[in-house]
């Protein structure tokens, strides 16, 4: 299913979580996935509020986008803003700035011992890409 077609049902979603509206949009494999990850994240980061930010699932802590859960057709990614300043070698760059992410096939490849310390980090290891961006636009 294309990411379009995920996506408008997501914003059809009539009432309720709209992050379980993106996760039951997904094909069986890949909703396991988005629900495991899901549940470590919530876990790990209760104070975080959530919603589908640009099609995909994102948690923010203070106003900064966190981490973010996306949905492909044969994987999910779980995406942290400031990936790279986790020194994680199991994370992959991202980008120009300083976003990483894993990827994950199969609900059987998560480790949640890992994703944890990952969430560990990235909830007190925050990237404030308000002040970053607003600051780049000055100059």
């Amino acid at each position: 299913m294309k990411k379009s077609a995920i996506a408008s049902r997501v914003r059809r979603a009539p009432r309720g979580n709209p992050i379980t509206a993106y996760v039951r949009a997904q094909p069986r494999p890949v909703r396991a996935i988005c629900d495991q990850l899901r549940g470590l994240v919530e876990a790990a980061l209760p104070a975080a509020t959530s919603r589908v930010w640009h099609g995909s699932p994102v948690w923010f802590v203070a106003d900064n986008p966190v981490v973010g859960i996306t949905a492909r057709a044969h994987a999910v990614t779980l995406l942290f803003w400031n990936g790279q300043a986790f020194d994680e070698p199991d994370l992959t760059p991202v980008g120009k700035y300083r976003a990483a992410q894993a990827r994950f096939a199969a609900a059987a490849e998560i480790r949640p011992a890992l994703v944890q310390r990952w969430l560990k980090k990235a909830g007190t290891n925050v990237f404030d890409s308000r002040a970053f961006f607003k600051r780049r636009r000055r100059t």
